[in-house]
């Protein structure tokens, strides 16, 4: 009698580290498939370039350097902390014409698009990451993303801080840095999540995000590092690989600019160890897309109701899945049908949880 797949399902116990079944996102409203069997094939398809790992401390041709000329001439400070600079090659401008826009045509609809974008130095060296930044230096991060977020906030409804590290997330610069961007509208992602939660909100009477860490803390499954007022883990419904969220384990906070400074002290030391934990998985300079996500800004800064369902949070989006050479790639099925996976959440979160606080580079120091 041939076997079936009715009859092996019926007979199988499911196990979620070994079947195929699908996981619900509830701040996105999107389902992701994860196929955990899939870690076992062959891989022969393209490999990528490892980090750049010999790097010059200063670069007098490296644009984002201390005292090096920019392409439009100006000179960058000799600084020895954080530098912010508006954008040379922006994609939003504060004084651009609207379009002319009918909001009658279904089909061919515009609107105006303003904004600043800026760049931000980490550090002055070249050579040194955030998980090689001493705590005084992330710290000193954690401040002036605050800053901008202050001063931007007060003009445009939404500002995004990111940082795309690595050749591979196709960063053209090595120089430790990150981009913040304002705009006058809000952006897709931060439109669906601030949806979802308001909706959630309105349904059960409390935020989504607080409601989600206190489960993860209870069940301990996909948790990777934990400070006195932050949790980093893979969370259920992760696309990513080793995609992480930062989440604040104590306090409902809806707004980066709403930390109280061990808040920040705590956040700084999260981002170390985190970014830390990433390195030393494949003993390199790990790539990723990084941003934070909290309650809009500018007209909506009075908005009590937001700032009751919103939950300030990070996210991390490494594309490294097999090594330092091996990627995720989101194509074909991802692009035309929906998010899938090989590794499960519980996979990716114990291999990071299980890797040394201390960053390889480091470790022979000790």
């Amino acid at each position: 009698m041939q076997d079936t797949g009715e009859d092996k399902q019926a007979t199988e116990t499911f196990a979620p580290d070994e079947h195929q079944h699908i996981r619900y996102n509830p701040l996105r409203g999107e389902w992701v498939l994860v196929s955990p069997h899939r870690t076992k094939r062959p891989w022969a398809g393209q490999v990528e370039r490892p980090p750049d790992e010999d790097l010059p401390r200063h670069d007098p041709k490296n644009p984002l350097c201390p005292r090096v000329t920019r392409p439009n001439g100006q000179v960058n400070p000799d600084y020895k902390s954080t530098f912010v600079f508006p954008n040379d090659f922006p994609a939003l401008l504060s004084d651009s014409p609207a379009p002319p826009s009918d909001d009658d045509d279904p089909l061919f609809r515009s609107g105006a698009a303003r904004g600043e974008c800026r760049v931000m130095c980490f550090h002055p060296h070249t050579d040194v990451t955030l998980p090689l930044m001493t705590l005084v230096e992330v710290r000193a991060v954690v401040d002036r993303w605050i800053e901008e977020l202050e001063e931007l906030g007060k003009k445009w409804v939404w500002v995004q801080i990111f940082e795309n590290k690595g050749a591979t997330m196709g960063c053209s610069n090595p120089h430790p840095h990150c981009q913040i961007w304002a705009s006058s509208f809000l952006p897709n992602e931060p439109q669906i999540k601030d949806e979802n939660q308001r909706q959630y909100y309105l349904q059960r009477g409390t935020p989504m995000l607080m409601d989600y860490v206190a489960r993860e803390l209870e069940k301990k499954e996909r948790i990777v590092v934990m400070t006195g007022d932050w949790v980093a883990l893979v969370p259920f419904w992760a696309t990513w690989p080793f995609e992480v969220m930062v989440l604040p384990r104590r306090r409902h906070v809806a707004r980066m600019t709403h930390l109280t400074p061990y808040e920040r002290d705590s956040l700084a030391e999260v981002i170390q160890k985190l970014t830390t934990k990433y390195d030393n998985l494949f003993q390199c300079s790990f790539p990723y897309s990084m941003g934070w996500h909290g309650a809009p800004t500018g007209e909506r800064l009075e908005d009590a109701e937001a700032e009751k369902y919103w939950v300030f949070h990070g996210c991390y989006f490494p594309p490294l899945l097999r090594s330092a050479t091996v990627k995720k790639f989101m194509v074909g099925y991802e692009m035309l049908a929906q998010a899938q996976r090989d590794l499960t959440p519980e996979q990716a979160a114990a291999r990071l949880r299980d890797l040394p606080d201390v960053h390889y580079k480091l470790a022979s120091q000790e």
